[in-house]
């Protein structure tokens, strides 16, 4: 950015001295704006990567354009190609859209935007790329990114410039219509018209095919990002525990991350992309038809007057835009909020029914269902009243900017009908004094148009920005979690002054201190609520409310066992292995480890897909998690209540099988049965300390 910095300096310089040597006004208006421009440049070393793409761009354009304009201002420009000189708004428009690109950084929505998307293009992946009908290549992600971005500014440009050419082609080809010209006539259509209209629809297949590309890439980086993130380290977890604001994360990745790119695939929505470019598109159309538009009006009076005022028509479209606008504002601003929610309470709907299936045959056994219906059709309650409210604001807001865009087509025609009757203009100049007003009133009534759907993509980015807030708190949660260290002595576990609370804040257990031995198998009791689940989520640094310190023997694996175990969908093998791959076993050990924990009429299903956590009872889920600890083969194992779900002599049996398997590994349970004292050499009780929190003793021996 430095070197184009200084580039664009020295364009402003030669601009200043040509100013002196021919008293050109474009000149010195193109040393002033290209050395805004060159400062602005230089600073955007500093600004997103998403934004530095499109500063990059607009100072390249305006190095060149402003050279070629002063080629034509020094006489310097070929004689043949005199309808081709570069105009002299054009250089001064893309330094002005380079200015306003930095000035936008500056903007807090902007940066809330722009740290999402620069996580795409800051990507430092490498990856393969092909060029039709060139072969593959390898590029850095962000190198491909940032040039599908170039390619798809710079059709954007194009269109723009083509809608400018047909426009002139319009005005010829109702004059020709208008003189009974037919040889023209013909010739505006099939050599000015056609040509032109190919290349434009060329190159907008072109853009379909980078946009869908660009947009898919950028989906797949930001959701990997965010997958990433909410995994890591157990946030997932912890955000669950910390609460906040990233209600339904789910949601979040999987639609909101679409939404925020480009509107949802396929939804014909807007995003970051997509206002991005038509804000250029926009800003372009403005400046090129506003010029146009500014010299056809240029002597164009008020009507029933003959008061002339410069660019008349470009007033009246700025005027109107504005007061559109405005009261657009004024209808539409509560349908942000409304956006927020709606995406919110959506979620809250989809998920009770995915809960209401998971959890079917326990609602069916207690006979749950009204209540559940009652619960669905309040959780839809809110759906429908948000879609009431949202429905009320799009119909005062739809009424609006109907009426709105019904009189615009007709302004131009009643302000220049005056003229064309007393036939100063022809019907040509007419439509194109039409189309270019229509042009610019479209650019300047950009916010009337797409008011609803900023609204839509400002709720998305809110429930993306919260989100990564709710991340970066559970992610704080270390910073209040117990050490959690490994320590080489004696192989040994141990907790020491270890104080352990709930998320509100409450303390439960208070200043513990314990070892554990290796191959010492510990049974822990106590009554529900005492901490003991919370106890071996510390161990296993899950934990993220307390302070003291847990040694872990250096290098030692733990595993730890729930109640309730998860089974991923998929097939059984995966299930056992689980969260190995599932090509981590061969098949023998996958077998002898099914048949050691009691589940060996499953050993002809293990590719057999299905949704095992629905399909095996409570009691076969427990028996495939000790399945997994077998194969696993911890060097700690802590089962928390994770045989409670199977009668004593399947429970002992696992037990057994946990022993002669696994005989290097140290087992530490939770459980009330009084038959697991037999499987334990030391028992440990959580008893009431008198201040409402718990302590840890030695109870009598096991054995």
């Amino acid at each position: 950015m430095k070197l184009l910095s200084l580039a664009v300096t020295v364009l402003s310089a030669v601009s200043l001295a040509v100013y002196w040597s021919t008293a050109a006004i474009p000149a010195t208006l193109l040393a002033g704006f290209s050395l805004i421009c060159a400062w602005t440049t230089f600073r955007s070393a500093g600004i997103s990567t998403f934004l530095k793409i499109f500063v990059a761009i607009f100072s390249t354009e305006t190095l060149i354009f402003g050279g070629l304009n002063l080629l034509s201002a020094v006489g310097a420009w070929p004689a043949g190609l005199e309808d081709y000189s570069i105009p002299d708004s054009l250089p001064l428009t893309v330094a002005m859209f380079s200015i306003l690109v930095w000035a936008a950084s500056k903007l807090p929505v902007v940066r809330s935007m722009t740290v999402i998307s620069d996580r795409y293009f800051d990507s430092r992946e490498r990856t393969t790329a092909r060029v039709w009908p060139f072969r593959s290549f390898g590029v850095s992600e962000r190198a491909l990114a940032a040039a599908m971005v170039v390619c798809l500014v710079l059709i954007n440009q194009a269109q723009v410039a083509i809608d400018v050419r047909l426009s002139f082609f319009g005005r010829d080809w109702f004059n020709a219509l208008q003189n009974k010209d037919a040889p023209e006539f013909w010739r505006q259509l099939f050599y000015v018209f056609m040509p032109w209209a190919i290349v434009f629809i060329t190159i907008a297949v072109i853009e379909i095919v980078i946009t869908s590309v660009l947009t898919i890439r950028w989906r797949r980086c930001l959701t990997n990002f965010y997958v990433a993130h909410w995994l890591d380290g157990a946030t997932h977890y912890r955000m669950g525990l910390e609460g906040g604001q990233a209600d339904n994360p789910d949601q979040r990745i999987a639609e909101d991350v679409s939404r925020f790119i480009d509107g949802g695939l396929g939804s014909g929505g807007y995003g970051v992309y997509s206002y991005s470019i038509l804000l250029i598109s926009t800003l372009s159309s403005l400046v090129s038809f506003a010029v146009l538009l500014w010299t056809l009006s240029t002597d164009f009076p008020i009507p029933g007057t003959d008061i002339r005022v410069p660019g008349f028509l470009f007033w009246v479209a700025l005027l109107y835009a504005a007061f559109g606008t405005l009261i657009t504002h004024v209808i539409g601003r509560s349908l942000v909020g409304l956006q927020f929610f709606r995406q919110r309470y959506e979620a809250d709907f989809r998920f009770s029914l995915a809960r209401l299936r998971e959890y079917s045959e326990q609602i069916a056994l207690l006979k749950g269902e009204t209540t559940e219906r009652a619960g669905a059709m309040t959780r839809f309650g809110r759906v429908y009243d948000n879609f009431i409210d949202m429905m009320r604001v799009r119909k005062r807001l739809i009424a609006f900017t109907a009426f709105y865009g019904q009189i615009s087509p007709y302004i131009p025609y009643i302000m220049a009908a005056p003229l064309y009757f007393t036939g100063k203009i022809q019907l040509g100049i007419l439509r194109q004094t039409a189309s270019a007003f229509g042009q610019v009133d479209n650019a300047l009534k950009f916010f009337v148009t797409y008011y609803a759907s900023l609204a839509e993509f400002k709720a998305v980015l809110d429930r993306l920005v919260g989100f990564d807030a709710s991340i970066a708190a559970a992610k704080a949660l270390d910073g209040r979690a117990p050490v959690l260290a490994a320590a080489a002595a004696d192989g040994a576990l141990a907790i020491s002054d270890l104080s352990l609370a709930l998320p509100d804040g409450r303390e439960i257990l208070s200043s513990a201190s314990m070892k554990f031995a290796p191959l010492e198998p510990v049974l822990f009791n106590g009554p529900s609520g005492s901490g003991k689940s919370t106890l071996f989520r510390a161990i296993s640094g899950i934990w993220p409310f307390g302070k003291g310190r847990v040694d872990v023997p250096a290098g030692a694996r733990v595993m730890l066992l729930p109640q309730k175990p998860y089974i991923p969908n998929g097939t059984l093998r995966a299930a056992v292995a689980y969260p190995s791959e599932p090509s981590a076993y061969d098949n023998a050990r996958v077998r002898e480890a099914l048949e050691a924990a009691r589940l060996g009429d499953f050993v002809g299903r293990l590719d057999e897909e299905d949704n095992w956590q629905q399909r095996m009872s409570g009691g076969e889920q427990q028996r495939l998690a000790v399945a997994r600890a077998l194969l696993a083969r911890p060097d700690w194992l802590f089962l928390d209540e994770a045989t409670a779900s199977l009668d004593e002599d399947n429970e002992a049996g696992l037990y057994q099988a946990l022993a002669e398997k696994l005989p290097r590994t140290t087992i530490v349970s939770i459980g009330h049965r009084s038959t697991l004292a037999a499987f334990h050499r030391r028992r440990i009780e959580l008893k009431p300390a008198g201040d409402g929190t718990f302590a840890l003793g030695e109870a009598v021996s096991a054995k």
